[in-house]
């Protein structure tokens, strides 16, 4: 088995904002060289996560919406009171999406829906430059 590890650096809007990476992970799966496998998708860091969404601005609307309903901006979280910051919220939401997803290829393609699109959200309080690593294992 060939493991390969590619990294991107994208900037991604505060409180639920989303990065549409799928192209980006197509284009490494496809010039990884390899045919089958699977690729993993992760995001470092506490208060982000990367999941599937359809990428279209209704759901770029509702999903915030969505989390707020989960883990509101407006209650008392513990971890303000630790570290003396706002965005206990953010590291919530991260922890119920999680940070990375795994999708398999085959042919070099993805085994993806067809209004199913690869994201990176920013539950983060403050717009960030993310990092996200993609680790393609296969034959």
């Amino acid at each position: 088995m060939v493991v390969k590890t590619e990294r991107l650096k994208v900037g991604i809007s505060a409180d639920g904002g989303m990065a549409d990476i799928t192209e980006w992970v197509k284009e490494k799966v496809e010039g990884s060289g390899l045919s089958d496998g699977t690729v993993t998708v992760f995001i470092p860091g506490a208060t982000g996560s990367v999941s599937t969404i359809e990428y279209e601005p209704g759901l770029l609307k509702d999903f915030p919406r969505a989390m707020e309903r989960i883990a509101p901006a407006d209650i008392d979280y513990e971890h303000h009171k630790t570290w003396g910051d706002d965005n206990g919220r953010s590291h919530v939401r991260a922890t119920l999406m999680g940070p990375s997803l795994v999708v398999p290829f085959v042919d070099g393609k993805l085994i993806l829906g067809t209004w199913q699109q690869i994201t990176a959200i920013n539950f983060d309080t403050q717009k960030r430059d993310r990092e996200i690593i993609l680790q393609i294992m296969g034959e």
